[in-house]
């Protein structure tokens, strides 16, 4: 199960560059129906736009597209797709819309207002890896999860529910290569008596650090 990377979140900008004021928007989006729902939002929002631009990678399905809405051919659509692809993010929809503010940029300019525009709204959303994730089921008393709570950020583990009954029940995940040493130690602080079961392999989104 190979890791690839998304954005984290939605991240907005706005960017002026003489007087042509450019709004960058990035959304997470899994498929191309998805990327397709925001493209026409944003169309519908900024009607009166001059250019809403756009770029969008689907990874299950391999569909990318771009576009340059009137713009001189090569100076938007691809250099928006050129940022996600150096970046090595995909599932993604990027458009960026442009209000003209009467002053020419020529294509250098274009190309570098729609890079930037690009390169600070993927900056606002952030990076999340997908990462092949170990799911996991964890019983144990109450007080075995007061000393567990504490242990398992440190031995990799995120807690993704608690159910809390007779005994707390919580669904963890952990990357496979903490598993051994993760089984270890709630042997340990729960003397064995905890019961910890493998139910599956899920890719998670985990923040990239920059």
């Amino acid at each position: 199960m190979a890791d690839y990377i998304i954005p984290a979140a939605y991240g907005e900008i706005e960017y002026i560059e003489k007087r042509s004021r450019f709004i960058g928007r990035v959304w997470h989006a899994e498929s191309e129906a998805e990327a397709l729902a925001r493209l026409r939002e944003t169309r519908e929002r900024h009607w009166d736009a001059s250019h809403n631009v756009y770029a969008y990678s689907i990874r299950e399905s391999g569909n990318m597209r771009y576009s340059d809405d009137g713009e001189p051919s090569g100076t938007s659509g691809m250099p928006v797709l050129d940022v996600f692809r150096k970046a090595g993010v995909q599932d993604f929809c990027c458009v960026v819309t442009r209000y003209f503010g009467g002053i020419l940029l020529g294509a250098g300019g274009l190309v570098r207002a729609y890079s930037k525009s690009a390169s600070l709204a993927l900056e606002a959303a952030g990076k999340a890896r997908m990462t092949p994730l170990l799911e996991l089921t964890l019983i144990c008393s109450y007080p075995q999860y007061e000393r567990l709570r504490a242990e398992l950020p440190r031995l990799g583990a995120r807690i993704e529910a608690t159910e809390f009954g007779a005994d707390v029940d919580l669904s963890l995940t952990v990357p496979p290569g903490d598993f051994e040493r993760f089984n270890s130690r709630v042997t340990d602080l729960t003397a064995g008596t905890a019961l910890l079961e493998v139910t599956g392999e899920s890719l998670k989104p985990v923040p990239v650090e920059e």
